[in-house]
């Protein structure tokens, strides 16, 4: 038996690559090509390709002037507020003469006398409170013409006696009570004064005109 030659071996070579690409054919008929993904967008892919910042990111400014220290709070002394000027207290007015028309009134009895006080037997300091209270209390009533009792102030000529004291200091008072009259206290309230008439006392007495409440 003879030995096939080399051509038969050629031959089946061929068949075996005709059949690949027959496979060939037939698989990629049968494949589907993959459906591409859709591409991610990102805002900062575009700016970094555009000018190489992402949108809306900046970098913070750096100041350059050096920080200044917080303010210290302001001390209640730094600035002391400008005390004003206290208003002066009104000077009390001096006294005025009595009027004339107002004292024949008195003496008349075509005035009222509204109210009296008899400093008969106090002593300095007794009698000078008695009428500050007394005028400053008639002053608030509205009252504007009062008597005011000191006594004559005559001695009897005998030795000092326990009788005879009243009568001394009823002098002291006679000078007194006009300079307490004078006083800027009751200067404020009071107008004028002058001796009594004699049925009211003479000498040892004084009309004290006052002034109204609403002017003082």
């Amino acid at each position: 038996m003879k030995k096939q030659s080399g051509g038969g071996k050629g031959r089946g070579s061929a068949d075996d690559s005709d059949l690949d690409h027959e496979i060939w054919r037939h698989t990629a008929a049968t494949i589907e090509p993959l459906k591409r993904a859709k591409a991610r967008f990102h805002p900062a892919s575009d700016a970094l390709k555009a000018g190489g910042k992402a949108v809306g990111a900046s970098r913070p400014k750096v100041s350059t002037e050096p920080e200044r220290p917080p303010a210290k709070p302001r001390s209640a002394h730094a600035h002391p507020e400008i005390s004003r000027p206290k208003p002066s207290p009104a000077k009390a007015p001096d006294l005025a003469l009595f009027d004339r028309n107002s004292v024949r009134k008195l003496r008349g009895g075509r005035t009222e006398i509204e109210a009296r006080v008899d400093l008969h037997g106090m002593r300095q300091d007794e009698a000078h409170v008695a009428l500050r209270s007394f005028l400053f209390s008639c002053q608030r009533r509205g009252l504007r013409f009062v008597l005011v009792i000191t006594g004559k102030g005559k001695t009897n000529g005998k030795a000092p006696s326990e009788e005879g004291y009243g009568e001394r200091e009823r002098g002291v008072l006679k000078r007194n009570v006009p300079r307490w009259l004078d006083e800027p206290e009751l200067r404020a309230i009071v107008v004028s004064f002058t001796v009594a008439a004699i049925q009211h006392g003479g000498e040892g007495a004084m009309y004290v005109h006052l002034r109204s409440k609403n002017r003082v």
